[in-house]
Formats: C-alpha cells, structure tokens, sequence
C-alpha cells in the first residue's frame, strides 16, 4: 500500500463510509476508489484532489518516502 491509499482508507474507515459511499459524496468512480484503496500509483491528480477535498486535504510536494522497495 501507499502513503496515499492507506491515507485514503483510514480516513474513510474514521468516517464510517463504504467505499460506494465515498464514490457518491466525493463523485469520483467506485472502481478508481477500489484501485486508490489497492495502492494504484497512476492516475489523475485531479481525481485524486476530488476524492481528498472530501478531506480537506490536497496533493502537493513533499519529500520522497523511501518504503516503496
């Protein structure tokens, strides 16, 4: 998993969500919601700053983590 997918499912999981119901509140698919929550590393920033708006969160630069190996 990624920093991003556990992030992800943590924060739906503190919220008591589904993942189809966060796919309706944040309008992003549930199939991209499933890959994110999977630790899919492409896809679009846009749909990824969609679904953490929900949040109040948003993508930016940070340093490289090193516990991808």
């Amino acid at each position: 998993m990624t920093i991003l997918s556990t992030f992800i499912k943590q924060k739906r999981k503190q919220l008591d969500m589904t993942q189809a119901e966060l796919s309706a509140k944040s309008g992003i698919g549930l199939r991209l919601v499933r890959e994110i929550e999977q630790g899919k590393t492409s896809m679009r920033m846009d749909k990824v700053n969609q679904l953490l708006a929900l949040f109040g969160m948003e993508l930016i630069p940070g340093p490289k983590a090193n516990n991808y190996e």
